[in-house]
């Protein structure tokens, strides 16, 4: 069993022009290796605007998330950074 964080924001996805549509993308972060590590990256890139959901697991090093639109990857990326870890690239 894979330990995990997981981050939901509410308000102005409720508001999105295409209701009931999201994008879901699942990348590759270096470094992480607890659930400290998952909560950092989690709530750096649940900042980004149109992110609704950030699911973090250090175990495998990856994070899903779900946004309203394709994100941009170097803002991902510096989200990552912020975090204190590496996006490797999606997974």
């Amino acid at each position: 069993m894979s330990a995990q964080t997981e981050l939901h924001q509410t308000g102005t996805d409720d508001a999105a022009p295409a209701a009931g549509t999201s994008v879901t993308t699942v990348y590759q972060v270096k470094g992480m290796t607890c659930g400290h590590c998952e909560g950092a990256v989690a709530s750096e890139l649940g900042e980004l605007d149109g992110v609704s959901s950030v699911r973090a697991a250090a175990a495998s090093g990856q994070v899903t998330v779900v946004s309203a639109a394709p994100l941009d990857e170097e803002a991902v990326r510096a989200a990552v950074d912020e975090a204190g870890y590496e996006l490797v690239g999606r997974a």
